[in-house]
């Protein structure tokens, strides 16, 4: 997105918190295939014959992102695609969370999202299990859990995620081999 782009989502943040009434509509259209793409790189990692479309992620974290007061906190484009890729990720921890006391209670009703869940399991992920480590992580060292969040859910890049922070490419690295690490201890299994 160039810089007119950047302008625009400034000025579109600054409507909605003024109480515009089709802001957050120009908001969707705007970010909308921002957040495809994001979602498209994280179900490019599902097996090749699942059926969740990456729309549906990106519906879920719209609607979590458009609820409430999530947007009044959102100061740019950097903290609204980071906050997105929160989105997702709380998306997929809650829907985790419900599979699994549906398995508890004995019967399994299929979603869409149960698909990048499957690739999780496949991957011997436990995403609650992750989630709770991000949380630990995110008390002591707040940005390397954002690294996370937006390399692994969000599906950005180094150089993404850097200019998402405000920080170097180089300092994005350290944090994100310091995360990996300091993940892999807690959950003693594959790292993010």
């Amino acid at each position: 997105m160039g810089d007119e782009g950047r302008g625009d989502l400034s000025a579109i943040l600054s409507e909605i918190r003024a109480g515009r009434p089709d802001a957050r509509d120009r908001l969707v259209r705007a970010i909308y295939g921002e957040l495809r793409r994001t979602a498209g790189g994280l179900m490019r990692r599902e097996r090749r014959d699942h059926t969740l479309q990456a729309s549906a992620l990106v519906h879920e974290a719209l609607l979590r992102l458009l609820s409430g007061e999530a947007l009044a906190e959102v100061a740019d484009r950097r903290h609204l695609y980071a906050a997105a890729a929160q989105a997702m990720r709380q998306a997929l921890v809650d829907h985790a969370r419900r599979r699994n006391a549906g398995k508890r209670e004995g019967h399994r009703a299929r979603v869409p999202l149960d698909q990048v869940l499957a690739s999780f399991d496949e991957q011997g992920l436990d995403v609650i299990a992750l989630q709770e480590a991000l949380e630990r992580l995110a008390q002591d060292h707040p940005r390397p859990a954002q690294v996370v969040t937006l390399r692994f859910i969000g599906g950005l890049s180094v150089p993404e995620v850097a200019e998402t922070l405000g920080v170097s490419d180089t300092t994005i690295e350290s944090d994100w081999r310091f995360a990996r690490a300091w993940l892999k201890g807690q959950l003693g299994g594959p790292q993010p």
